[in-house]
């Protein structure tokens, strides 16, 4: 595991109150998150019925809209 390079911002009673990190390091926990969820959504779903291209492309076009 890799150590996250941080640091602390804190209030005027030196309490933490946030975290700065890295951009890279932000982008990295966003893809890691991302591709966890993406793995369980996938195990979710299996044995479901798939939809083919146009029924997928038909299926978007209505989430877009709505």
């Amino acid at each position: 595991m890799e150590t996250i390079n941080k640091q602390y911002i804190v209030d005027e009673q030196n309490k933490r109150i946030a975290v700065q990190i890295p951009v890279e390091t932000f982008q990295r926990i966003e893809e890691i998150l991302e591709n966890y969820a993406l793995v369980h959504l996938m195990k979710e779903n299996e044995g479901k019925e798939l939809l083919g291209v146009n029924e997928a492309k038909a299926y978007y076009d209505q989430l877009e809209k709505a």
